[in-house]
């Protein structure tokens, strides 16, 4: 059974960055969207992953991968995949910036206050493990734009 915080807070991870796209311009949906729905897919088999080798843990009794790790590949990893590029693409060490604040960010506090709410908490990962869990990621958004653009080109 999800309690009532758990559904809540689900519902929010994925309505409000989903929201934000609308202030993201048309042009730039259709030009990060690709690698956005790309990075949620590996996202998703990260997770999965994840799930089975207890690095973490959800408070609510019954694990499910549904309930527990989807909403956090579905809400925020596109759009904010999306408004990262949208602000750094073409600048690389920007975009590595960026993406290390917000990776640092969710990895050394959010994840804290999760665990205070008792939603969630890292098992077998300490903090810097699941930065690291997080953040590898970028290099492959920023890859898979990369050739995104570099093939749009030349068709």
């Amino acid at each position: 059974m999800i309690s009532k915080r758990h559904l809540i807070f689900n519902l929010s991870i994925i309505i409000i960055p989903w929201l934000s796209l609308f202030f993201i311009g048309k042009r730039s949906i259709k030009r990060y969207s690709f690698a956005g729905v790309f990075i949620i897919i590996f996202e998703i088999i990260n997770h999965i992953y994840g799930h089975k080798r207890n690095w973490w843990k959800f408070y609510d009794k019954r694990k499910s991968f549904i309930k527990d790790e989807l909403p956090f590949s579905v809400g925020p990893y596109m759009p904010l995949s999306m408004w990262l590029l949208k602000f750094s693409y073409g600048n690389f060490k920007k975009f590595v910036l960026l993406n290390a604040i917000a990776d640092g960010l969710f990895a050394f506090l959010i994840i804290d206050i999760l665990k205070k709410l008792k939603i969630a908490s890292l098992n077998r990962l300490n903090h810097f493990q699941f930065f690291i869990y997080i953040h590898y990621k970028a290099y492959l958004l920023y890859g898979v734009q990369y050739l995104f653009e570099k093939t749009r080109r030349f068709s």
